[in-house]
């Protein structure tokens, strides 16, 4: 039966709305929003506003199945042809963490290397990649950093804002363009414009103290949405305090029947680095800055060209010695990192199925006294009296981009190619092309495979970077790469399950290498870093066969990588060090209907080793050691507030991202968050798509977590039954 204000459509064949047809089955379509998904960049999955409304509707309409997919051309869910997790907004509410990277510590395929507590700095890989070659975007924008993939999460917004997180696991070359080598992260935040208002306050050992707040609303035709947040902590051990502070602005602006998406932020943080990039001096410090702006253009009617534009800045000030630097000690490091550019994309449909091209173009620039070429005439670094830049460094690239995709009742096939052009390639350019399949056996019983050339440009610390205790090389090539993977995907009720095999070739990979006896790390090409992996995992909903069961979800997922490649009389600072085994579980009880328990445990097994450092000198390699990282939060709901209680490493045990680097121990927190919304503001939306812990199963009330406290679904992730 249909709920009330709930529209269900038989079947829509209007051609503009073709994404639809090929399913052949009866479908609700739902919160049809602006955000613009990972996988079907730039060509948006979502369908154009309602010329009569513009940008936003107070009545959302239930959505049956999310419309993503791993090629440029959107598909359901259904038919995804690549393995995508989502995290969605109930699932962050319920989640053990308070920053994106702890987030994303438990999800199958994802290695977060962290150095500071609280993501004040963390590596991101996937399967078995390295931290330079996952491409990070907000909203469909390019934030990569191309100075290094350590400032790659540097992003100025908070959790309280995001509404869902996908990640493509497996190259994406043909999508997004270079970097895209192992795979992609897209933070889709909340849709401006429904009147609301959140915030939260939350303390903790070692000095911690954290603030956000967050709020929407309209002014005339114009939809806005801004949020604020800033935490601190004295630090776990010594040198390890950090404070950062975020701002962020979205606004919706009509123009017509089209509209504009506008999106601005500025973040900073400054955190003492202890050992960060050599045990040798423990007392370094960094300051970082970045600010962004980016104007997506969203036409209407039977114009589908989408331009964006964007720009980024960032300045990073490292110190090798935070106070009392010896004599040869003249400068610290000085680095400016701009980053601009614009893309154009089309799709139309039609008896061959969806066709869409693109074109991209970045440029890249640096200003610093240590990377770069040196400059005839040097200029003063902005903020920081005496000093000044003496290098500096650019490069540019553009991209073309084309696929076709067509689907049949059970099959369905995607095809794309990718021409890139850039002067670091040995031609000025290069193809990667990629093939997708899919074949559903039955309606709960998918099969897929797919193949694809990827690669990624060295970063600029790779091309330059020469200190105490390193050497860079501006000869490095570009890595490349071919990959296969084929899986299946099941579900049945509240079960869902996926197994993958996958094997990657690359050649010219880039590393960071010393030989033993040597006192500096060389940025080289390794000849060919080969690897194969298998992931397979299951979630149950709970929720959705009793909203008052005690157990709400559960996951249990697992990786197995293996190189190709050992290091063969060196040492591998970063290639050879990717978890060998992961196991993932994650748990969600009630204790009571307003309160309950969720779980997240990982096993970690890493591959390589490091030599530690005592007293001095380097002692001989080490193997990294297994460990278990576990996480617990408990909560307990009132009609508009929520107080919680977590613990980050229950265990206390000793972890070790980073050869010689200190992590925390057991933390203890708490806090309280609280939602004011207008009355009308719009009906429940419906969230979709599946959980990276099985929460995702089904629908269930994505925006309702604060309206239903009374029933205890507060950011529970419970289904709210329909029919």
């Amino acid at each position: 039966m249909n709920t009330p204000g709930v529209v269900c459509f038989r079947r829509w064949t209007r051609k503009s709305y073709a994404v639809f047809n090929s399913l052949g089955r009866n479908i609700r379509i739902g919160v049809l929003s602006l955000s613009c998904s990972i996988l079907v960049l730039p060509g948006h999955s979502q369908e154009q506003p309602d010329s009569s409304r513009t940008a936003l509707t107070d009545r959302e309409i239930e959505l049956g199945e999310l419309v993503v997919s791993a090629q440029r051309t959107p598909t359901v869910q259904s038919q995804l042809m690549r393995t995508v997790q989502v995290i969605t907004r109930a699932e962050i509410e319920q989640a053990p963490a308070n920053d994106l990277a702890s987030l994303l510590e438990h999800l199958r395929g994802v290695d977060i290397r962290q150095r500071g507590a609280f993501g004040m700095q963390a590596d991101i890989s996937i399967r078995g990649g390295t931290f330079d070659q996952t491409i990070i975007l907000l909203n469909g924008v390019n934030l990569t950093d191309p100075q290094t993939g350590h400032h790659n999460l540097n992003l100025p917004v908070d959790l309280s804002s995001i509404q869902r997180i996908e990640i493509l696991q497996g190259p994406g070359a043909r999508v997004f363009g270079p970097n895209a080598f192992n795979g992609a992260i897209n933070i889709i935040t909340g849709e401006p414009g429904k009147p609301a208002l959140t915030a939260s306050l939350s303390t903790g050992a070692y000095g911690y103290a954290r603030a956000s707040a967050a709020g929407s609303a309209s002014t005339g035709k114009v939809h806005h949405h801004m949020a604020l947040s800033g935490a601190r902590s004295d630090g776990y051990t010594g040198n390890t305090d950090f404070k950062n502070g975020n701002l962020y602005y979205r606004a919706l602006l009509p123009a017509g029947e089209a509209l504009f998406d506008l999106q601005t932020g500025y973040t900073a943080r400054a955190f003492g680095a202890n050992s960060f990039y050599t045990p040798k001096y423990p007392n370094q410090f960094e300051e970082t800055r970045s600010e962004f702006v980016s104007l997506k253009f969203i036409p209407s009617g039977k114009i589908r060209l989408k331009p964006t534009v964007y720009w980024r800045r960032h300045h990073d000030r490292f110190e090798l010695f935070r106070d009392n630097a010896p004599e040869w000690y003249t400068t610290h490091n000085y680095h400016l990192t701009d980053v601009a550019g614009g893309s154009l994309s089309w799709m139309t449909t039609g008896k061959y199925g969806k066709t869409s091209l693109g074109a991209d173009y970045r440029f890249e620039h640096i200003f610093s006294n240590v990377l770069g070429n040196t400059m005839e005439i040097s200029r003063p670094v902005p903020g920081e009296p005496g000093a000044e830049f003496t290098r500096s460094y650019q490069r540019e690239s553009f991209s073309l981009m084309a696929e076709q995709a067509y689907y049949l009742k059970r099959f369905s096939v995607s095809a794309g190619l990718l021409a890139h052009i850039n002067k670091a390639l040995p031609r000025g350019y290069s193809l990667y092309p990629g093939l997708d399949l899919g074949w559903q056996f039955n309606p709960k019983l998918r099969w897929y495979a797919t193949a694809n050339r990827t690669l990624r440009l060295p970063t600029f610390t790779d091309l330059f970077y020469t200190g105490p205790t390193n050497l860079g090389n501006p000869d490095l090539k570009p890595e490349e790469a071919v990959s296969l993977e084929s899986g299946f995907k099941a579900s049945r009720g509240i079960f869902e399950a996926e197994v993958s095999v996958f094997r990657r070739w690359g050649k010219n990979m880039i590393d960071w290498v010393k030989n033993p006896g040597d006192e500096k790390w060389q940025s080289m090409n390794l000849t060919e870093v080969n690897i194969t992996g298998i992931e397979a995992g299951f979630d149950l909903a709970f929720s959705d066969l009793n909203n008052r069961s005690f157990l709400r979800y559960a996951g249990l997922h697992y990786t197995w990588l293996d190189a190709g490649k050992e290091s063969e009389g060196f040492i591998s600072l970063y290639v050879l060090d990717h978890l060998r085994h992961k196991l993932d579980l994650g748990l969600g009880h009630r204790i009571t209907l307003k309160s309950g328990i969720d779980w997240k445990l990982s096993l970690q097994d890493r591959a390589g080793g490091y030599q530690p450092y005592t007293d001095g000198v380097y002692t001989a390699e080490v193997p990294y050691k297994p460990v278990m990282v576990a996480d617990v939060r408990a909560f307990y709901n009132f009609r508009k507030l929520q107080l919680y209680f977590e613990v980050t490493n229950l265990t206390d045990a000793k972890i070790v991202d980073h050869a010689n680097v200190p992590q925390a121990g057991r933390w203890v927190m708490g806090g309280v968050k609280i939602k004011l919304r207008a009355q009308g503001a719009g009906r429940r939306a419906q969230g979709t798509g599946h959980g990276a812990w099985g929460m995702g199963h089904g629908t269930y009330p994505e925006n309702s977590v604060f309206e239903l406290a009374d029933k205890g679904t507060w950011g529970n992730g419970d289904k709210e039954k329909k029919d």
